[in-house]
């Protein structure tokens, strides 16, 4: 529906917005084509309220012909067309409305002077037109810059509650008693290894603490968060986690929403690795695919473990920080193949402004 028919405060300001135009066709008719003011009132008033509702119907090719992506000639072309239509389709009400208001006697004989004011009418009808199509850009601007602005909220809403989510991973009686467990065990067997794993523990912490409030951070931060991340783990596993990266360099100046990565990679060692008596390994590939960056992770895991109760919620955050930062424009995969289990993640390449802000690279990024 028409943004200004779903609104009735819109609709009485828009009806509002016709009456100077209503007033010029009324001055015109009886300056321009002779009509006394009482026939150039009746049926310029009447005329105008009908075809302020006509012009509504520029909404819908405006819709269809964005300005941003579409040629000028397919744009200018389209909204003339439209409008020759709908002044045409004007015309025919003026007569029809001409022929009705001669049957009262006030307005005897005003279809046989009509013919004078057909052209006019007709300019007039496509000139209304084409402001009826840019008031609609300017709502469909005005609509595209409220929805990016809730996108924006939503994202700096989820990526609040991923930071959270991270924070609760590391302090969780699961991840908290593991790890105090071991620098316990190390306190006696390896006083030195235990002081490590409690400076990389809180590294960690610190690291993770303020991500949620950017919106985007390289791809390079990002890796740091999860290698700082596996650090813990492999004082804790030992030789039985395994890491290996595959990263093009030019991927790592990519932007990301923060602790992205993080949630896929606990995941694996959530749910692969930690199942695993001889352990496994954890494989993390990014690359640059024309205006797209491809990240997958993949991990061995035992398809014959029963699931945990938490399987899948690392996914589902991921999946719906996406969908707020990039809508459609994401995607991400899971699935196994055999004793490998495998997630990619499609996004749009995101380029580093030289002031330190991010902006969105149409194909290669830019620096």
């Amino acid at each position: 529906m028409h943004p200004i028919l779903a609104n009735l405060r819109r609709l009485s300001v828009y009806l509002a917005g016709w009456v100077p135009l209503a007033a010029l066709v009324v001055y015109l008719l009886k300056t321009a084509a002779g009509f006394t003011w009482a026939e150039a009132a009746a049926l310029g008033t009447l005329l105008c309220l009908f075809y302020a509702f006509i012009c509504l119907s520029a909404w819908y090719p405006c819709r269809l012909t964005p300005l941003r992506f579409r040629a000028v000639q397919v744009v200018l072309a389209t909204h003339l067309a439209g409008g020759l239509v709908a002044s045409a389709i004007w015309v025919l009400v003026a007569r029809v409305l001409a022929a009705l208001l001669s049957s009262l006697h006030v307005f005897a004989g005003l279809d046989a002077h009509l013919g004078r004011a057909l052209g006019l009418l007709f300019g007039l009808g496509i000139l209304f037109y084409l402001l009826s199509v840019a008031m609609d850009y300017i709502l469909l601007a005005v609509e595209a810059s409220r929805q990016a602005e809730e996108r924006e909220a939503q994202a700096q809403i989820l990526a609040r509650e991923a930071e959270l989510r991270a924070l609760k991973a590391q302090v969780n009686p699961h991840f908290l008693f593991n790890s105090l467990n071991s620098i316990s065990a190390l306190t006696t067997l390896a006083p030195s290894k235990a002081r490590e794993m409690c400076v990389l523990l809180g590294d960690f912490l610190r690291k993770t603490l303020g991500l949620g409030e950017k919106s985007m951070i390289p791809l390079r931060e990002e890796m740091a968060l999860v290698d700082g991340y596996l650090r813990v783990e492999k004082v804790r596993f030992g030789s039985r986690l395994a890491m290996e990266e595959q990263l093009e360099p030019a991927a790592l100046d990519v932007a990301v929403p923060p602790l992205l990565l993080q949630p896929l990679v606990e995941n694996a060692v959530l749910h692969g690795i930690s199942n695993l008596p001889e352990g496994g390994w954890i494989r993390l590939r990014a690359r640059r695919r024309q205006d797209e960056l491809e990240i997958v992770v993949e991990n061995k895991f035992d398809h014959e473990t029963p699931p945990a109760r938490r399987h899948g919620v690392g996914l589902e955050n991921v999946r719906r920080r996406l969908e707020a930062c990039y809508g459609s424009r994401a995607s991400l995969s899971a699935g196994a193949d055999g004793g490998c289990f495998r997630v990619i993640l499609t996004l749009p390449l995101e380029a580093k402004e030289d002031r330190g802000g991010w902006r969105r690279a149409a194909g290669n990024i830019e620096r």
